[in-house]
């Protein structure tokens, strides 16, 4: 039992810290005149609150795992309020993503919320209005995620593996080196990208 509370105040402690990290963040972005700067220092400010967000779970937590449905209701729509000023997407969730450990909770939450705001951010040429839905199927051995959008589909020529942008490399580093996982993205018909990801939970070390 005092392991555990342990382990909890620790988690505590991290998610102060990073809030703390999150404020000179924002304060730095409110300083800063360059647009592309202050775009830079909001994209960390999300990044940093969404991996606040899981440590406050399991500052809660007795087993060091978490309710991934209850966490992503939370996070999923921090990513969408903050594209709204910008765009008329909404974003909702579909399906069971269920209980997962501490080992996965924080690698899951970045990748699901950059492909979030990716999906935002280039399947919708402004002011086009759409919708991105986060679905979720669970086995014992697996999950299986797909964010699919209604946007204007993959550019001609798209690569994952050569794909430049800041967030698609987090996404891809996160998959192969922490979740030991699987991503795609695929066309939709008649429109749109999804990005699929397996993710296995069994057998974790």
């Amino acid at each position: 039992m005092s392991k555990d509370a342990t382990i909890r105040e620790i988690h505590h402690r991290v998610k102060n810290n990073l809030q703390t990290v999150a404020a000179l963040l924002r304060l730095q972005s409110r300083r800063t005149t360059s647009p592309e700067a202050k775009a830079a220092l909001g994209e960390s400010v999300r990044r940093v609150g969404a991996i606040a967000m899981v440590h406050e779970t399991l500052s809660m937590s007795v087993d060091e795992r978490l309710d991934l449905d209850s966490l992503l209701d939370k996070v999923i729509p921090m990513v969408g309020d903050v594209a709204a000023a910008e765009t008329q997407v909404t974003v909702r969730r579909a399906g069971q993503f269920g209980v997962v450990s501490a080992e996965i909770a924080t690698p899951l939450v970045m990748v699901l919320t950059e492909l979030v705001q990716n999906a935002i951010e280039h399947a919708f040429p402004q002011p086009q209005a759409g919708e991105v839905t986060v679905s979720a199927e669970r086995s014992a051995r697996w999950l299986d995620v797909v964010i699919a959008d209604d946007g204007k589909g993959l550019p001609h020529g798209f690569s994952l593996e050569r794909a430049e942008g800041l967030g698609l490399q987090i996404v891809r580093t996160l998959v192969d080196s922490e979740l030991r996982g699987s991503l795609s993205l695929r066309r939709r018909k008649p429109r749109g990208t999804a990005a699929v990801l397996r993710v296995p939970l069994a057998h974790r070390r």
